[in-house]
């Protein structure tokens, strides 16, 4: 059919130069933006998904960010740790030096002085380490909470301590020693109590513990309750009179070991002198050792295991008295040990622990129900005497475990903090290449479209000139 006004044939050819063209602008643009999906008309579904992955991914990219960042912190709060464990190393070395009798009381002064600028620093640096502003060892921080994953509750906990010097040290409960009994030295009533510590344990006590065999039985439960126990026994002795006195002496021994010296007129460090060398020479034997007390007028027996210490009096004519010392270095209610008498003197037990605890209830009376341990903290050291420095020591290596504690803590939770963040590239890269197989443009796919739409293009246009030629023939039949 002939007709001018509607030229069919050039109308499909603008059809297909309109499609051919509308892809060749599609294949120009995913090539020039690498996108597959530009808008959602070019997938709508896999604009959806591919926008849920964005989400994901950039929520992962943040999170091993933050996790970075907790690994930054920490590692400032372990450091600042580190140097408290310095000082402290070096305070117990000074408590060591104080400990040892070469030294005057000047000597310790000195080493006082040195031990309160240490422990000055260390406090200093409890309170002014910090984190982007945040205080970490003054016990301000609490527990802090790490978003380590894309998604609400992904998240990591970190929590520090307050190592103020005034808030940590040695946790400490001693009972005072049984009373110096006449015969076998049974005080304990046999029984039980309950050790509340990290958990609670409940300690058996029979009526022949000695301090030692307790102190034994406690530490037995220390990886329930973290508490420790030491046990020592030290008795007070005095003669009453110049003269010769055989004792016999029965303690880690189990046959009594005689003991003979003279005590001269003066009851005083020369009257004396024979009798310390006496028990000290049957020391490797019993266990005991002696020295003269505080006034120079009478002796300390210790037996620094714990065990009792049992003396027989053999002399002729000297009577002797003897009684228990406490863990505060009181001695309690005396005994006078005739001749031919027997007195046995039982030890105290102190438990130690770096956490706090208590005794619930007791069956007992080892220990008595509500008893709490004494925090000696590490501000309180005091080495200027031979005394303070041996405590010292016990405060020290608690306050050490304390730091080290928290040290280990936060390295664990370095290492945990690297491997979410080890987890999170991983996932973070697999999805990228979900998004990527869903989002991103194939350039080898692409410019093969493309070179075929330009081809089409071409031909379509050529193809579009002979179709709006066509109408030209009907002029043939108007010029007949």
């Amino acid at each position: 059919m002939s007709v001018i006004n509607t030229n069919v044939a050039s109308l499909n050819a603008q059809r297909n130069l309109g499609t051919s063209a509308s892809a060749l602008s599609t294949s120009l643009q995913r090539l020039s933006s690498g996108l597959r999906i530009n808008s959602a008309k070019d997938d709508a579904a896999g604009l959806a998904i591919s926008e849920r992955f964005t989400s994901q991914i950039r929520g992962l990219d943040q999170a091993k960010r933050n996790a970075n960042d907790g690994v930054s912190m920490l590692q400032t709060a372990e450091g600042s740790l580190q140097s408290t464990g310095n000082i402290l190393q070096r305070v117990r070395e000074l408590a060591v030096q104080s400990s040892n009798a070469t030294n005057s009381a000047g000597d310790r002064k000195a080493i006082q002085a040195e031990v309160g600028q240490l422990l000055s620093e260390a406090d200093r640096i409890s309170q002014t380490s910090e984190f982007n502003g945040l205080k970490l060892l003054d016990g301000s921080f609490g527990t802090a909470t790490f978003q380590v994953g894309a998604n609400a509750g992904q998240t990591i906990q970190a929590t520090t301590a307050n190592f103020r010097t005034n808030n940590y040290g040695n946790n400490e409960l001693s009972e005072k020693a049984p009373t110096t009994l006449a015969t076998t030295g049974t005080a304990y009533t046999a029984g039980s109590f309950a050790l509340q510590g990290l958990a609670t344990s409940n300690i058996a006590v029979t009526a022949t513990d000695t301090a030692q065999s307790l102190a034994s039985t406690i530490n037995g439960a220390t990886s329930t309750t973290g508490v420790t126990a030491t046990a020592k026994t030290e008795e007070a002795v005095s003669l009453t009179a110049a003269g010769v006195y055989s004792l016999a002496v029965t303690s880690d021994n189990s046959t009594a070991a005689n003991v003979t010296f003279t005590v001269g007129a003066a009851l005083n460090a020369s009257g004396l002198a024979s009798a310390v060398s006496a028990f000290n020479d049957v020391s490797s034997k019993t266990g005991v050792t002696a020295k003269l007390n505080d006034a120079n007028n009478g002796l300390v027996l210790t037996n620094s295991a714990g065990n009792n210490i049992t003396l027989a009096n053999n002399s002729a004519a000297a009577s002797v008295t003897v009684g228990s010392i406490d863990s505060a270095g009181t001695t309690g209610t005396t005994a006078a040990v005739a001749t031919g008498a027997t007195s046995t003197s039982m030890g105290y037990v102190s438990m130690n622990s770096d956490k706090g605890f208590s005794i619930g209830s007791s069956g007992s009376t080892a220990f008595t129900a509500g008893g709490a341990a004494k925090l000696n903290t590490v501000s309180g050291i005091d080495v200027s005497t031979a005394k303070g420095a041996s405590d010292a020591l016990k405060v020290l290596d608690s306050a050490l475990a304390n730091v080290n504690s928290q040290r280990a803590s936060f390295g664990a939770l370095q290492s945990r903090f690297e491997t979410a963040v080890t987890n999170l590239q991983s996932t973070s890269e697999n999805l990228s290449a979900s998004r990527s197989r869903i989002q991103d443009t194939d350039f080898a796919s692409e410019t093969a479209k493309l070179t075929r739409g330009q081809i089409l293009q071409q031909a379509g246009t050529a193809m579009l000139a002979q179709a709006n030629s066509l109408p030209n023939g009907v002029l043939s039949l108007l010029r007949g």
